[in-house]
């Protein structure tokens, strides 16, 4: 009999059906070569749909792996269905694992065949669950082309060898992101689950702008629900007073809006998004995580697109942050996500026009009128300059203009005075930018789908603050000069770009945006299509 645990029915269960087989996992000495001929004719059948499996059972000669006798296997199977068990821990739903229905094999194995047809069953749940929670349920290409996000799928084969050469729950506890993030984003599903089961905030607030002084009982339905949601402590209160105005900073604050303490419009629709939708963001976000389950790098830069920020982040701590302007919310515009790795900045750039843009934007004003955009330089196939009163801008369309424009370094340059380069397919780069009034702005997607920096001279100084005694000297001397300059980066940078609705500080409340393209929306469409429900993930 195997000792009883306190994680319970599924514990329970597993001693169970653990003692109805071990009954069945012995055959008598004189019928040894028949079972396991009938066992290994079976794993070589049903392991066969699985290259990966099939080649792990080859090389280890179709042993058994979950069903043998004695400590090990045992403490495989019940390492494998606790850890299912806790499927919904993780936002992952319990159905797609079919434990039941292993539950009922595991119970009714009985012949050679039997357990061969079970060892393989529960080796494809082990991987299908590793795969889940390490990599993420949907295949993030799937959503929309803008995530270009390249994860890392484990080798089958070697999750296998992990199994049988390690401890089976230290192997199962290890899958998941072992980033502080994504723990945090547990505790907070948690948290709302919770929240859901007692009703939510409560009552919505009217959306109409609420200031200072305001009484009512509009004020009333804002005072209990920042309460509820933990900005506000005990209070009677009927009217809108210091308190509150301060409660209603802190949430903006939190939520990526003008903390002026003024429950206005965009505030107040914030305030009344309901737990559910929250639960959503969190559980969409944790998705995200699984897909970037890797090493980030001790410095790397974080650009959340939906937080309009970047940052520097050393050893997990933010040592430099910034304002950003991130892609129009158009399908030609919109800021990718990705990973790469920042490998030089320029000082003083040429700005070299995307052809998109030279052929959308600039060729009809061209046809209109042969000196428009007269900042930029047109140039032909060999780099010669044209005379534009020579040329005929009508005669070309989007598929035959044949010039390259650009514009030279200087302040009025688009790309600013200096833009960090991480050379990528998508052609994307984070620079200066002379439209310094859109950083002013609560929500800024307005590029063609770079990344401007509000503070780039700053940025720039802390990355060569590692090479270099006098960072801000290095820089201003170059760019002095107006000399289009490449400089190197001794230590290359990654880079990643995500896109988080749901952020989890290690200290304080729950930081929520806005879905600024509308792709959550659509993971989130995906999850549910996959089993993934609000209410069969409560803890």
């Amino acid at each position: 009999m195997l000792p009883m645990t306190r994680s319970g029915l599924a514990r329970i269960a597993v001693v169970v059906v653990t003692a109805c087989m071990i009954s069945t996992l012995s055959p008598a000495p004189s019928a040894a070569q028949e079972h396991m001929t009938g066992f290994r004719q079976a794993v070589a059948e049903y392991a066969s749909d699985d290259r990966q499996l099939a080649k792990f059972y080859r090389d280890s000669k179709f042993g058994a792996v979950w069903t043998g006798e004695g400590a090990e296997f045992l403490q495989r199977r019940k390492a494998l269905i606790e850890a299912l068990g806790r499927a919904s821990s993780h936002g992952l739903p319990q159905s797609r694992y079919d434990t039941s229905g292993l539950m009922v094999q595991m119970r009714t194995a009985k012949t050679p065949r039997d357990l061969g047809v079970l060892d393989v069953a529960l080796s494809k749940a082990y991987l299908n669950y590793a795969h889940d929670v390490q990599s993420g349920i949907v295949v993030p290409s799937s959503i929309d082309k803008g995530i270009v996000r390249k994860v890392n799928y484990h080798d089958r084969a070697e999750l296998m060898s992990d199994l049988i050469n390690g401890d089976p729950a230290e192997v199962m506890r290890a899958l998941a992101p072992n980033a502080p993030e994504y723990t945090r984003l547990r505790k907070e599903m948690m948290r709302l689950q919770t929240l859901m089961t007692q009703g939510g905030w409560g009552a919505t607030v009217p959306e109409r702008k609420l200031e200072p002084g305001d009484k009512g009982a509009a004020v009333i339905k804002l005072r209990d629900r920042l309460i509820a949601m933990g900005y506000l402590g005990r209070s009677a209160t009927m009217s809108y007073d210091k308190s509150i105005e301060s409660a209603v900073q802190q949430f903006q604050s939190d939520h990526g809006l003008a903390a002026d303490g003024v429950a206005g419009t965009s505030t107040l629709t914030e305030i009344n998004v309901p737990v559910e939708d929250r639960l959503k963001s969190v559980l969409v976000a944790m998705e995200r995580e699984r897909w970037m389950n890797m090493e980030r790098g001790k410095r790397h830069v974080l650009v959340n697109l939906t937080d309009f920020t970047a940052k520097i982040v050393d050893d997990g701590k933010v040592t430099f942050e910034t304002r950003s302007v991130v892609g129009m919310n158009q399908h030609d515009r919109r800021s990718p996500e990705f990973s790469d790795v920042m490998e030089h900045m320029i000082i003083n750039p040429t700005w070299n026009v995307p052809r998109s843009i030279a052929v959308k934007e600039y060729l009809p004003q061209l046809q209109k009128n042969p000196n428009a955009a007269s900042h930029l330089r047109l140039t032909d196939i060999r780099g010669r300059l044209v005379d534009r009163e020579a040329v005929d801008f009508t005669q070309f369309n989007t598929r035959n203009f044949p010039f390259d424009m650009k514009q030279p370094p200087s302040s009025r340059n688009a790309l600013g005075l200096v833009k960090f380069m991480f050379p990528n397919p998508q052609n994307v780069y984070l620079h200066d930018t002379p439209a310094k009034s859109l950083f002013g702005r609560e929500s800024r997607a307005y590029s063609h789908g770079c990344i401007r920096l509000q503070k780039p001279f700053e940025f720039a100084y802390a990355l060569l603050a590692r090479q270099t005694d006098d960072p801000k000297g290095q820089f201003q001397s170059i760019l002095k000069t107006g000399r289009e300059t490449k400089v190197e980066l001794e230590q290359h940078i990654p880079v990643h770009i995500i896109y988080r609705t749901a952020t989890i500080p290690a200290k304080g409340k729950a930081h929520y945006r806005r879905d600024v393209y509308g792709r959550d929306a659509h993971i989130w469409d995906a999850l549910e299509q996959a089993g993934v429900a609000l209410g069969a993930v409560r803890g």
